[in-house]
């Protein structure tokens, strides 16, 4: 099983919401999303499936591909 500190980041949610001046409560609710849920993905702890992850890119205003994390950069 793998601990907090070895979990491989696949997403950028967490950052790009930062950059952005948002949090994961306002993703949540712009989402119609648990808060729970947004934090578990902010935390890579789960992942959001793709239709989200556009969803999401939508509503933060970014390009999708700024939500992954590049494979050069685990």
């Amino acid at each position: 099983m793998e601990t907090k500190t070895e979990r491989q980041k696949l997403n950028r949610i967490k950052a790009v919401l930062a950059e952005t001046g948002h949090t994961g409560k306002w993703l949540a609710e712009q989402l119609g999303k648990d808060p729970v849920t947004v934090s578990k993905w902010c935390t890579n702890t789960s992942q959001p499936d793709l239709y989200t992850f556009q969803n999401i890119a939508s509503t933060i205003g970014v390009d999708i591909r700024e939500l992954i994390t590049s494979s050069d950069m685990q």
